[in-house]
């Protein structure tokens, strides 16, 4: 193809001539359309600035014969049709006997540009006059996602179905610093056929190459074409061995049923143990969508070592979700999570499966199913759910999960101020039922059932001086009404039931002062906080007494309680509704930040609580029991755009003991990428569980570290490594480390993995997976 440059006047004036030889070609068929109907209003013009039926060439030359109805175009000739681009060095029209059968000629370097950006190249291409069949010599394409297709020759037997012969597929570069390279991996095959309706790319004696090597010869062969964005067909095979379940096939196979709905079955083949088919559907709807997960197989039971026992019996699993829009305010939805075996998602490598479905969120290693409505606008929020849990722990005890139904939570802000404040009313009500109480779980008491209906008045202000001093005052009175059953009383599995009401109220107000200055090229920021508030006791809801006579409180959404950062300055540091901290308290604090002109910046809190007498509310480990609090500290910084950290602690407010700390460091630059963390805390003490006969005693601290990162090296190659090590049990919990090639259209992971014990799983496991990622053709193909 000849450099394309600015056509001359005699060059123009080729143009028009062959504007004018084209429209006498077409007069025919113009004719007849105009004496056959009423010319419609002129539609919108195309892309390429010409309207549909219209055609624009330019060439150096044009030769029009019309004896024989020949119009011939030479030298850098360009021809735009229905936003398509033809070039080529020289291009032969012949008019057909009737209109509309033409034949074009296109001979030398020739190119055609379509709508949606691809491109094909051809030696000599012979095209109908629409340029949507023909044959072609020396052809090739670029496709969507640069993906390359080349043949001897090739027939395009419509503008949707496309043969090529003796050809080669390939996403990968196949040409460097203008030298032909070798692509990573390509498809060859006798013969190629793109179907562009089934949006599908088909091979006959396929051979599939790395680095031009062949790996594997398949007689058929076929893979979605890049440009669906989905079509029925295999995907990426996974493979396994492992002493658990033998050597394991596993094959997903896509069915695409709808534009709007898919199913995928994926049936597992193991040597030790029964097959086992895992499923996925999902579906859109107008207002929504739905996606269901499930598995199911009939076997024995087997442990860690792939040895069978028991008897066969059904072992399945569902996850599913849906979501959907009613109107402009309305909403609802559900999830679905069960599993018949606490073991099923290890024993068959089941994966993603602790994720977040719905608005309720479970704790890791359990499952939730509820069903939810929302209606939210700009004043108000009102939700209504109903939920149930099964525990994947060991220890765990369905019996002892309460099931909530409904849970009603209520939020309206009036949309004036009220006394120049912001004034909200909120509402809420639960209903809880349990069928075993936990606290003593081989005598298998009865469970607590409790119902809460709860109304709420809160009103905050703001005001800041001219001197930058701010004070918001806040207001907040409470009533509740609970009714109790199976209230145990001490006394073997005897049970009372009992109903009460209660009335809480705080009052106080938060004050900030800040200060801030420009120091080089910074801005430095101080801002003391201290946070007042003044409750009337508070009447606690009383279940039982402990062993010292102490009592025990009803505690049924305040048990993931921690004293941080978060809760340093609320009133009631307590997140549910059971549990309410009463008395005056001051909350003090300051903050300071540091912020660069760059983006870097720093900042730092230290706080505490001070209280007029001692609460025994708190628990014991919470920091907050005593007069003076525990100290909280929290800090995280970017000192430069490659790293950030940040570290957050809870220190004894005798001793400065450590109770609680969380640090870690994120890196990402040019050499790598990676991440360290470390938790210790001395509050998380979960009571006794019990497996089997077995009870499992309290915890006594967590210390955890957990580190991982990827550093390429060169180009193409790099390493990965994870690690998360139990530092009270001085063991590793699971560690990997994985060497990885990558380019621009592949990617090959060996990783090593080893898993040790944890209570409730199956057992220390070791594995080398290589994985393969092939662009544009599915999934991962993984072996293990």
């Amino acid at each position: 193809m000849r450099p394309r440059g600015r056509p001359s006047s005699a060059a123009a004036k080729c143009v028009l001539l062959a504007g004018a030889a084209l429209a006498v070609l077409w007069a025919g068929s113009a004719a007849a359309q105009t004496r056959a109907f009423r010319p419609p209003p002129p539609p919108p013009p195309v892309p390429d600035g010409l309207q549909p039926g219209e055609l624009y060439m330019e060439a150096d030359q044009i030769v029009r014969d019309d004896e024989h109805h020949i119009a011939t175009a030479e030298g850098s000739v360009e021809i735009r049709y229905q936003d398509r681009t033809l070039r080529a060095d020289r291009v032969v029209y012949q008019q057909g006997e009737t209109p509309g059968q033409g034949v074009i000629r296109a001979i030398g370097h020739v190119q055609i540009i379509n709508a949606d950006g691809t491109y094909e190249f051809a030696d000599t291409f012979v095209l109908d006059d629409k340029m949507r069949a023909g044959v072609a010599e020396g052809f090739s394409a670029r496709l969507q996602e640069n993906i390359k297709l080349a043949g001897a020759t090739a027939v395009r037997r419509s503008e949707d179905l496309q043969e090529l012969n003796r050809a080669i597929y390939t996403p990968c570069p196949i040409c460097a610093n203008n030298h032909a390279e070798t692509p990573t991996w390509s498809v060859s095959a006798e013969r190629i056929v793109q179907d562009k309706v089934h949006r599908v790319i088909y091979y006959r004696h396929a051979v599939i190459r790395v680095k031009g090597l062949p790996i594997l010869y398949l007689p058929v062969f076929w893979h979605a074409d890049p440009s669906a964005d989905r079509a029925s067909g295999l995907l990426g095979p996974r493979l396994e061995v492992s002493n658990r379940r033998g050597f394991s096939y596993e094959q997903p196979y896509l069915f695409v049923l709808s534009p709007y709905a898919d199913l995928v079955l994926s049936p597992q083949l193991n040597t030790k143990v029964n097959p086992f088919l895992n499923g996925r559907f999902r579906e859109r709807f107008y207002s929504g969508d739905m996606d269901v997960r499930f598995g199911y197989t009939h076997d024995q039971d087997f442990d860690g070592n792939g040895n069978r026992f028991g008897s066969n019996t059904s072992r399945s699993y569902i996850l599913a979700r849906g979501g959907f829009q009613l109107n402009d305010a309305w909403r609802w939805g559900f999830t679905a999570e069960h599993t018949s075996d606490p073991l099923l998602f290890d024993k068959y490598q089941i994966g993603d499966v602790y994720q977040t479905r719905g608005p309720y969120i479970p704790d890791d290693r359990r499952l939730i199913s509820q069903v939810y409505a929302v209606r939210q606008d700009q004043q108000s929020y009102f939700s209504t759910a109903a939920m149930t849990f099964q525990g994947l722990r060991a220890g765990d005890i369905d019996r002892t999960f309460p099931v909530v139904a409904p849970l009603v939570e209520a939020r309206y802000d009036v949309p004036e101020q009220v006394l120049g404040g912001r004034l909200r009313v909120n509402g809420s009500a639960v209903a809880l039922t349990r069928s075993q109480s936990p606290t003593n779980l081989a005598a298998n008491l009865p469970g607590l059932d409790s119902r809460r209906a709860t109304a709420e008045v809160d009103w905050r202000g703001a005001y800041t001086s001219s001197s930058g001093l701010r004070v918001e005052p806040f207001v907040n009175a409470r009533a509740d009404g609970y009714s109790l059953g199976d209230v145990l009383t001490g006394v073997g599995a005897q049970t009372t039931s009992k109903s009460l009401g209660r009335g809480l109220a705080v009052v106080g107000a938060d004050i900030t002062y800040p200060l801030y200055r420009r120091w080089r090229d910074a801005t430095v920021i101080l801002e003391p906080v201290a946070q007042i508030a003044i409750s009337p006791k508070a009447k606690q809801v009383v279940i039982g007494h402990d062993a010292t006579g102490a009592p025990i409180y009803l505690n049924e959404d305040s048990v993931a309680f921690e004293f941080d950062e978060s809760n340093l300055f609320r009133a009631n540091k307590f997140p549910g509704y059971d549990l309410y901290e009463d008395g005056t308290r001051l909350n003090l604090g300051g903050r300071a930040s540091v912020l660069w002109d760059d983006g870097r910046r720093a900042d730092l809190l230290i706080g505490r609580s001070f209280r007029a007498s001692r609460n025994t509310v708190f628990p014991t480990t919470s920091g907050l029991q005593t007069r003076a609090s525990d100290w909280i500290v929290a800090a995280d910084a970017r000192p430069f755009t490659w790293l950030s950290f940040f570290a957050r602690a809870r220190l004894d407010s005798a001793n400065l003991s450590v109770h609680r700390a969380e640090a870690g460091a994120n890196v990402a630059n040019k050499w790598g990428s990676g991440f360290v963390r470390y938790l210790r805390d001395d509050s998380n003490v979960p009571g006794p569980t019990l497996v089997g006969t077995t009870v499992i005693p309290a915890a006594s601290r967590i210390e955890n570290f957990e580190m991982g990162g990827d550093v390429p090296v060169g180009k193409h190659w790099g390493f990965t490594a994870y690690g998360n090590r139990d530092l009270i049990q001085k063991a590793w919990v699971m560690r990997d480390i994985g060497v990885y090639y990558r380019d621009d259209c592949t990617r090959v992971d060996v990783i090593y993995r080893r898993e040790d014990i944890v209570i409730g799983r199956l057992g220390p496991t070791d594995s080398v997976a290589l994985r393969l990622t092939l662009a544009t053709l599915g999934s991962p193909f993984t072996v293990r």
